[in-house]
């Protein structure tokens, strides 16, 4: 079961992103009804830790496993979509380096969603959700940072 939840005055999710970084390209992912882009990953299931939620989420909508490097971000995001509050605290995680070919427009698990190579020097020109990782990435810190996004 994910965790989340919907309410009458919004909606909660907990989830797992991955920051997959490949000659400085950042692999995202694009669905057919929406004109953002946005990182691989998904809810986290009760009794799952993010780790694995990340692990199980990559694998499942790329095909490949990849390791985990370090937890990167926290983020708890406040935002509106479909006149609806929506309230998320996602773990993004950098995942380590492989030798894995993954091509433009391969499809994820699901037939609407489709993987693209995004240049991380071109990401400000870019519609990233979420936003701060058109900066975050040109300069990852050591560090774990915690970050609030209310739009």
């Amino acid at each position: 079961m994910d965790i989340g939840m919907k309410t009458p005055d919004g909606d909660f999710t907990l989830r797992a992103a991955a920051l997959i970084i490949n000659n400085n390209h950042l692999l995202v992912v694009k669905h057919n009804n929406y004109d953002c882009f946005y990182t691989i990953g998904g809810r986290i299931k009760l009794n799952e830790t993010s780790a694995d939620a990340i692990i199980r989420e990559v694998c499942e909508e790329t095909g490949h496993r990849f390791s985990i490097d370090r937890l990167a971000f926290i983020q708890e995001r406040f935002y509106n979509l479909k006149n609806a509050h929506h309230h998320e605290i996602a773990f993004f995680y950098l995942m380590k380096s492989t030798d894995v070919q993954i091509e433009n427009e391969t499809c994820t698990d699901q037939q609407e969603e489709k993987l693209y190579w995004l240049s991380i020097d071109e990401l400000q020109n870019t519609n990233l959700v979420p936003e701060f990782l058109k900066t975050a990435l040109t300069n990852i810190p050591e560090e774990v940072v915690h970050i609030i996004s209310k739009k």
